[in-house]
């Protein structure tokens, strides 16, 4: 049986995430200190007892939910699975932070501080009102992109998201992707409406980000990851410290190819997808791509201890 070990994106932070983790397993708490150390700050008081706006703010919600995913790790690690008993890890935007630093490419606290950096970039790249993104569903990718290209006018509508075969995300100018989600809808959309997010992710109005995003990794030490990464912009593995590093620029502004890392997993023979850390979004759109792929979520010590009993 082989397993890959997938990490949560934005959009799966909750209020409370994480707090059983640390308090029943001292390793998981760890993370959440090393974190906050990191952070000059409480993030850890944030996660667990703060406002659910603040936490949703992208340079809060970016870390907090790698800290969560690494509490996850260190809580199955604690009961005897490695991350090497995975063939791949993989995550979906901010996930695949979380993934290098469950493999030991990044440490703990430079991811946290990249994450905060990243989340900040990506908030700061686009005035707040002037992007906006959509969830397009009952549409395929090239029906999408279609869409987008048709609504964006001379202004930037892309396919950022991937997701899985009825679910793909637009971004770019408000006003661009509000035509498209109208286009969407003309063209048999089942559903086609704006996200409640900050930014406009994964599109060329993210250059901004990418530049700061450049300059931080370069900086931080990156390692090869002991499992292989299924990078998001190339939706197939990579464990090159160098291309990993020049992959997560590209990330920023390049689409999350989601579908397409799935399906690679699945025919490099995976068979089951364990999603490490906050919610189970991940798991719904594994579902949806392949049923023959079993997923797991692991966000609670009650996840962990049944896992280890796999």
């Amino acid at each position: 049986m082989s397993r890959a070990f997938v990490f949560p994106g934005q959009g799966a932070q909750t209020i409370g995430m994480g707090r059983d983790l640390a308090d029943a397993y001292p390793a998981a708490r760890a993370v959440f200190d090393e974190v906050d150390d990191a952070l000059g700050q409480k993030l850890s008081s944030l996660i667990w007892d703060g406002e659910a706006d603040e936490l949703t703010l992208t340079a809060n919600a970016q870390p907090a939910l790698m800290a969560t995913s690494l509490a996850a790790m260190r809580a199955l690690e604690a009961e005897g699975i490695k991350v090497t008993d995975a063939a791949y890890v993989a995550g979906h935007s901010l996930g695949e932070y979380s993934a290098l630093a469950a493999a030991g490419a990044l440490s703990v606290a430079d991811c946290a501080r990249l994450l905060r950096i990243r989340g900040q970039a990506m908030q700061d790249a686009v005035p707040v009102g002037e992007g906006a993104m959509a969830a397009v569903l009952g549409l395929d990718l090239a029906a999408v992109r279609e869409v987008a290209s048709e609504a964006a006018q001379g202004e930037v509508c892309e396919a950022a998201n991937d997701n899985d075969p009825a679910q793909v995300v637009v971004s770019g100018h408000r006003a661009a992707v509000e035509r498209a989600v109208d286009i969407a809808k003309e063209k048999g959309a089942k559903r086609a409406l704006l996200l409640p997010v900050s930014a406009p992710f994964h599109c060329a109005l993210m250059q901004p980000a990418a530049d700061r995003m450049q300059a931080a990794l370069a900086e931080v030490e990156i390692a090869a990851p002991s499992v292989p990464l299924v990078a998001n912009v190339r939706a197939e593995a990579v464990q090159d410290a160098a291309t990993i590093r020049e992959l997560l620029v590209a990330q920023v502004t390049g689409a999350v190819r989601w579908r397409e890392s799935v399906a690679w997993m699945a025919g490099q023979g995976v068979t089951e997808a364990w999603e490490i850390g906050a919610g189970k979004a991940l798991s719904g759109m594994i579902k949806r791509l392949d049923r023959s792929v079993a997923t797991r979520a692991v966000g609670t010590p009650g996840d962990v201890r049944a896992a280890a009993g796999a």
